[in-house]
């Protein structure tokens, strides 16, 4: 029996006490592209950092299944190894590191089986091509002088060479021009294509005009509300949130009525 790439069910976690996440569902399946929308402050990238294992996310209640094992139990270099990947919302800089090393290092902890120096070369000059950046790119330190945009692509190079099984990528749109939201969309598709599951956050309906999810969930405080096909990302950006937020409290007002 084959289970559901990702399974959330009734998660909850808190940041240094204080409740963020309050019971969030979520099912991902392999090659599968969730967009997962909301305001600031929803939510959203508290779930990003509780699924990579940040030490500062508590979890109180729920369970995360990845493949059907307990990814909570699982160091984050565990969860690395067993094909979770995330592309940050905001990529650090690493001095004295240089790309090329960075990747080659990350992909031997990855695999039990080491790329040759031809392969590693060839496939890192394949990922900067489609991300429309200068081979140089590889001997330049891991973000620093990037611009916003850099950084973002590299991430996306990152996917590419490590082949992830889940990628979630926080706010990969911001700090992208018109040109690179489309170059970075592209390469999520093909990527995504190969059978990768796709949770992308972000607030923004303008990188769905290229990424098209099967799927649009919106967080609203903590939970999501309402999952929908790409149209519900289009009505998000008609009408906003707030008719989201009426509806929303009149089906809790409803529930306490009926319980």
């Amino acid at each position: 029996m084959s289970h559901p790439l990702l399974e959330i069910r009734d998660l909850h976690v808190a940041v240094d006490g204080k409740p963020i996440l309050k019971g969030v569902n979520l099912t991902i399946n392999r090659g599968e592209i969730h967009a997962l929308m909301g305001r600031n402050g929803s939510g959203k990238s508290t779930l990003a950092a509780t699924l990579m294992g940040h030490p500062r996310y508590e979890v109180t209640r729920g369970e995360v299944l990845f493949e059907g094992q307990n990814l909570l139990e699982m160091e984050v270099d565990e969860r690395a190894r067993a094909g979770v990947f995330l592309a940050f919302q905001y990529p650090v800089a690493i001095p004295g590191v240089s790309v090329a090393n960075f990747l080659r290092s990350a992909l031997k902890s990855l695999r039990e089986e080491e790329m040759s120096a031809r392969e590693f070369r060839n496939a890192l000059k394949e990922e900067f091509k489609a991300l429309h950046m200068p081979d140089s790119f590889a001997s330049r330190y891991v973000n620093e002088g990037f611009s916003g945009g850099e950084k973002k692509r590299l991430e996306i190079v990152q996917m590419g060479m490590i082949k992830p099984k889940l990628a979630i990528l926080d706010e990969t749109d911001s700090g992208l021009d018109i040109d690179g939201v489309r170059i970075v969309s592209e390469n999520v598709n093909r990527i995504a294509g190969q059978d990768t599951g796709v949770l992308l956050i972000t607030h923004y309906q303008r990188i769905l005009r290229y990424i098209r999810p099967h799927f649009v969930h919106v967080m609203v405080g903590g939970r999501i509300i309402r999952s929908g096909d790409e149209s519900l990302a289009h009505e998000l950006e008609q009408r906003g949130y707030d008719w989201l937020l009426q509806e929303a409290g009149a089906e809790e007002k409803e529930l306490q009525e009926v319980g």
